[in-house]
């Protein structure tokens, strides 16, 4: 009796209809959105509300994340491709050298995160800012990279968030002045399209441009931050710089003027980045009100830090100073311990293959990043990195290369010590223990045995490549 009741029961079986093995499996997967935001320096978060709340509260903070180099557009490369910039090669902002031409004459759009987690069977979008001068030279403005099955991304006017012109899926579409025009809130309108129109598990990744230059507010922020000023950090218009190379002992000292040309960047700033807050309040509803939020993982990161009055820069970035290659990392999601700081060093080489790990895609060889995913589960390898390799190219073009004093660098920063070898043959040595504002240049005074094993060390990241990469950066 029991024999002929298995026989009916499995010919039933083998006719209902087959399972869908990949549907089961996508449907268990995370959701990712990646948020970078272009100039913000670390330590500003507690002045945006959402972001404090739903990011900060809820998720694991980094307290020494880095950039691989502190401009845009090499640095959003290395976010792109999990390479250092002597790898992917778009070493500055502008053609020839660097920005979107550099990149897609490379053709290194063709393996980027957005193609890895396609691949692993997201629906992926790339929203706000691609990188510096998209389409460039190369491309025409309706011109999509491959990877990306929603695109929504500014071919002009990109950094007024008005007044500019949007490349929505190869689709031309002029913005005006409207208070609905402002970029942050059309992103975030789209971004909670996208989340609700997606069945299968999705990567998005939203690159808005605040708080960089001209840092334009939407309206209804105009007002903010009435009384803020720059933080008057003790290297804020740093009064000793006589042991410092060259191009900083150039620099005047501030007088008040540009002190309050400085607190005023610093106040329009803030008002823009309110935007960006009000878009990360959208994300986190609507992944809420879809029964999608406690399956996502949220990283929120900069491009690079900012100089506001520090170290005599009125302004900008591109130094190996803490301001300028330190950015926040914020990570929310399942399995991330709330309000939780994670002090390992880490580097914007690293979120790719991050992504890549929580969504089950396979990075190529060529990634030199390291995953942070042990690090946000609270479990930690035995060995982690001890080295970030920063590196500066000066642009070729005339007006880019105005816009930085510093000379092209290579430098190291350890848990202690952030060492730099400029082209001119100068040196700045910082044992960040003792010193953590870099207001004391060592290089001329340090034992030669600490600079040598640092020169060895910077040499050795510098001459990494791929998995080797992953190598170099535990040297001791």
């Amino acid at each position: 009796m029991l024999k002929g009741l298995c026989r009916v029961a499995c010919l039933l079986l083998l006719l209902l209809p087959a399972a869908e093995p990949m549907a089961a499996a996508s449907a268990s997967r995370p959701n990712v959105v990646l948020i970078a935001v272009d100039d913000l320096e670390a330590g500003a978060l507690p002045n945006f509300p959402n972001i404090t709340q739903h990011l900060v509260r809820e998720g694991a903070s980094f307290d020494r994340f880095f950039v691989t180099n502190s401009w845009c557009c090499p640095s959003r490369a290395s976010i792109l491709r999990s390479q250092y910039v002597h790898s992917h090669g778009v070493l500055t902002n502008t053609a020839p050298e660097g920005g979107f031409d550099r990149f897609h004459g490379q053709s290194l759009e063709r393996s980027t995160i957005g193609t890895w987690m396609r691949q692993a069977g997201y629906r992926t979008a790339l929203m706000g800012k691609f990188l510096n001068h998209y389409p460039g030279q190369s491309a025409d403005e309706a011109y999509v990279p491959p990877g990306w099955d929603e695109w929504a991304v500014p071919v002009r006017n990109l950094y007024e968030e008005y007044g500019y012109r949007l490349n929505e899926n190869g689709t031309l579409t002029d913005y005006g002045w409207a208070e609905d025009d402002y970029l942050s809130d059309v992103l975030a309108r789209k971004s909670r399209d996208f989340i609700i129109g997606s069945k299968e598990p999705f990567f998005l990744y939203l690159a808005p441009v605040a708080p960089h230059n001209p840092a334009n507010p939407a309206l209804r922020h105009a007002d903010a931050f009435p009384l803020a000023m720059a933080p008057r950090t003790p290297s804020f218009n740093q009064a000793d710089v006589s042991l410092e190379p060259l191009w900083l002992r150039s620099l005047p000292v501030l007088g008040q003027p540009e002190i309050d040309a400085i607190d005023e960047r610093h106040r329009a700033r803030l008002r823009a980045m309110l935007g960006v807050d009000d878009l990360v309040g959208t994300v986190v509803e609507t992944l809420r009100e879809t029964g999608r939020l406690d399956d996502t993982y949220i990283i929120f990161t900069s491009d690079n830090g900012f100089h506001l009055g520090t170290h005599r820069l009125t302004q900008g970035k591109t130094t190996p100073f803490e301001e300028a290659i330190r950015i926040p990392l914020v990570v929310r999601g399942p399995g991330v311990t709330p309000g939780s700081t994670i002090a390992q060093l880490g580097v914007t080489v690293d979120l790719a293959v991050t992504v890549a790990e929580l969504g089950g895609a396979t990075p190529p060889a060529f990634a030199e990043g390291r995953s942070l995913v042990p690090l946000l589960r609270g479990r930690p390898p035995a060995r982690w990195r001890t080295n970030v390799l920063v590196e500066f190219t000066r642009p070729a073009n005339r007006a880019s290369s105005r816009q930085t004093p510093v000379p092209a660098y290579q430098a190291l920063r350890t848990d202690r010590y952030t060492y730099v070898r400029y082209d001119t043959g100068e040196r700045q040595l910082y044992d960040l223990q003792a010193d953590p504002y870099q207001l004391r240049n060592l290089a001329a005074e340090a034992d030669p045995a600490l600079l040598a094993d640092l020169d060895e060390r910077l040499a050795g990241m510098v001459a990494c490549s791929g998995a080797s990469c992953r190598e170099a950066d535990m040297r001791e």
